[in-house]
């Protein structure tokens, strides 16, 4: 069947209300700004203004702030066709504070996580290429037996699989549980993508790069994508071992928030176009500079193999 669709984003749907003042804690913010996010929802957009064919599969309440994200979504050129609108729920809002450095927030998950097998039927996993969730998505049934089953599908059927490891012990408590359900989905060999934070929240300490690389390479993974901030990135991949790659000066921070959903698309986006996984690199941190850069969305007509 002919692909055509780059990536499947399927996960969490949502409306970040990002508070107006930078390096407030939320107790102290009073004006905040109303932005579509969701982690899969970012990389959905974003790939799309990389000129990428993305589809969104996700649930959102038949309701005010339903109708603003699907509308922003279809601007956006997002294919917003597998997204179920639910009378049952209201959508799902993150209060964020806007930071320099790891925002503080504060979710109200409703219909996010209420996503059904029947969003994601054959034809689809069959005309696409790659298929991306996070760690958010699978914290709650019935969104964690959908998206687990409809990877495994994807894995036979050839796509690559992907994922942002978004663990947070405010939207996954569980830790063990949660550790089972991603070696489950490891098992596809996804692209993995987790920062430091994640790493600390994941393990509850602090943990060397040798130690996570191990872990996840284990579950099967063989190219994981290790973000540190001011410090850069570190790639593991099982063929080439280990490559460090310093992060590139962004001189006026805006907006942290969803740096990491931009890193990634740009990762994305060179695998697609059969980059080496350096090359790879250097796009997701372009791409994640020009995010830092920007509050909200990214920009339209990013040319990013010239940037």
């Amino acid at each position: 069947m002919e692909k055509t669709i780059d990536i499947i984003c399927i996960g969490e749907l949502l409306i970040d209300f990002i508070g107006n003042e930078i390096n407030l804690p939320i107790s102290k913010i009073e004006n905040y700004h109303r932005f579509l996010g969701g982690s899969p929802t970012n990389v959905a957009i974003n790939g799309a203004k990389l000129g990428l064919k993305t589809a969104l599969v996700a649930t959102c309440g038949k309701d005010g702030l339903g109708d603003f994200m699907v509308e922003e979504l279809t601007e956006n050129h997002v294919i917003t066709s597998y997204i179920k609108k639910t009378e049952q729920q209201p959508s799902s809002v993150i209060f964020v504070s806007k930071s320099s450095e790891t925002p503080e927030f504060i979710p109200y998950r409703q219909a996010d996580y209420h996503i059904e097998n029947s969003q994601v039927p054959d034809k689809l996993l069959e005309s696409a290429k790659i298929f991306h969730t996070t760690c958010f998505a699978l914290s709650k049934n019935p969104a964690r037996e959908t998206i687990l089953e409809k990877a495994k599908k994807a894995h036979q059927l050839g796509l690559q699989t992907s994922i942002d490891l978004n663990y947070s012990e405010k939207i996954w408590p569980n830790r063990a549980e949660a550790k089972e359900v991603l070696a489950e989905y490891l098992a596809t060999n996804p692209l993995v993508k987790l920062s430091d934070d994640d790493c600390f929240r994941l393990f509850n300490e602090t943990k060397a790069d040798d130690y996570i690389f191990d872990y996840f390479h284990k579950l099967g993974a063989a190219t994981i994508c290790l973000t540190k901030g001011k410090n850069g990135v570190v790639l593991s991949d099982s063929k080439l071992g280990t490559i460090k790659e310093k992060a590139l000066f962004v001189e006026n921070i805006k907006d942290t928030t969803g740096a990491g959903d931009a890193f990634w698309t740009g990762f994305l986006y060179g695998k697609l176009n059969k980059k080496e996984s350096l090359e790879c690199v250097n796009i997701a941190q372009k791409l994640a500079s020009i995010k830092l850069q920007h509050l909200g969305q990214l920009p339209d007509n990013i040319q990013i193999e010239k940037a």
